[in-house]
């Protein structure tokens, strides 16, 4: 599209919001697994909804925004039906990172991440059941939120894994993103800081070099912020072990969604995303039981650890974003890395926002913070404090 530079979108519809709102003037795109009314819900993926059949309401997130006052400036690309974590979709053409063109944006939720950084809208929303809002707004450079799950009504939204799903959105800045946070969460800013900065030790040492030295000024204010912090671990057997527990989880949970329609349709599927289903057509059902116990108990060490306002911060990616285009094996190498800690807050359930406080070899690297479920005013103190430092890069 010739208003589309990023190839960030699979429609350019615009929906009028609210005469007036706290959200009077934004504009924002949908990630295409929202419901707009009027316009199909595709999954970015030409044989799910192949008859094009628009859906009749808005997803409740999209209402809610409306209603705020913000403007629907389209639909975005996401890596098939969510099934995916760089933003290569091979049906619409390759996404591009504005803020690293030979690089991938992240995905799945990647023409939302890429409408964001390229200034085609003030903020976009994203689904995150593996990573899906959290590893683009790395990679892009971004402000992006991964809520409790649960806290965010996910009506009207293309379910994937359910006891993971989550609906999250992104913004260039802090100020818009604090402004969306309050719409959708029902939150504001906690008006003091977090009672300690808990720094993940593993999560770090899984990082580039490169990454850990670009976000140590970003973790050094923040522990400044807090007052206290410390270095703990977060699960004594790894966060291999936890990556693992949850490969049991979210593919079993992702394919029990998509088996029907798998079976019926024979969908045209990229290589990585029928291969991921395929393997998660072979997870022995026995590993389910013992993997949903290793979660209530991760998530209860979790909450013991944080306590009532205490954050665990981790990098949001252990590696700025690859280069697009390179081998199938390369990618599932790098998502492997990607999940040991994209896990935490999957398994937990708790919040984790990702703020841009890093430029690693010239390519942007988000920090992440984790809160206890249901404070994410903490988080969005940490926004409100450390937006300005803010360090987005262009090519």
């Amino acid at each position: 599209m010739a208003n589309d530079p990023f190839n960030a979108f699979v429609d350019r519809t615009h929906v009028a919001g609210a005469a007036a709102g706290p959200l009077s003037g934004l504009t924002f795109a949908v990630k295409d697994l929202f419901d707009v009314a009027g316009l199909p819900t595709l999954g970015s993926t030409p044989d799910w909804n192949p008859s094009r059949r628009p859906a009749g309401t808005h997803a409740w997130v999209v209402s809610r925004l409306l209603a705020a006052g913000a403007g629907i400036v389209g639909k975005t690309v996401t890596d098939e039906v969510s099934l995916g974590i760089f933003g290569e979709n091979k049906h619409h053409g390759r996404v591009i990172n504005p803020r690293a063109p030979e690089h991938v944006p992240g995905g799945s939720s990647s023409g939302s991440a890429a409408a964001v950084a390229g200034g085609l809208c003030d903020f976009a929303l994203g689904t995150d059941t593996g990573g899906s809002v959290r590893v683009p707004s790395s990679f892009c450079g971004l402000f992006g939120l991964r809520p409790t799950h649960g806290k965010v009504p996910t009506f009207g939204m293309l379910a994937q894994a359910p006891s993971f799903d989550t609906a999250g959105f992104m913004a260039d800045g802090a100020e818009v993103f604090i402004r969306v946070a309050c719409v959708l969460l029902r939150d504001a800013p906690s008006a003091g800081p977090p009672g300690s900065v808990l720094v993940g030790g593993e999560a770090f040492g899984l990082a580039d070099t490169a990454v850990r030295e670009a976000l140590r000024p970003g973790l050094e204010a923040a522990m400044a912020l807090a007052g206290a912090s410390r270095e703990v671990v977060i699960h004594p057997a790894g966060l291999g072990a936890v990556n693992d527990q949850h490969q049991a989880l979210q593919p079993t949970e992702a394919m029990a969604t998509f088996a029907d329609w798998l079976d019926e349709a024979n969908p045209r599927l990229s290589w990585e995303v029928a291969l991921g289903r395929a393997r998660a057509m072979m997870i022995d059902p026995a590993r389910v039981p013992p993997a949903r116990a290793f979660r209530a108990a991760f998530r209860e060490r979790l909450r013991e650890l944080l306590g009532a306002d205490g954050v665990l911060a981790i990098p949001t990616t252990p590696f700025p974003a690859p280069p697009h285009g390179q081998r199938r094996s390369v990618m599932l190498d790098l998502r492997a890395r990607l999940g040991r800690l994209t896990t935490i807050a999957g398994m937990s359930g708790f919040p984790q926002v990702s703020l841009p406080l890093g430029v690693a070899e010239g390519r942007p690297v988000g920090l992440s913070f984790i809160a206890p479920a249901g404070r994410e005013d903490l988080l969005l103190h940490l926004v409100a404090k450390l937006g300005h430092l803010a360090v987005p890069a262009r090519n």
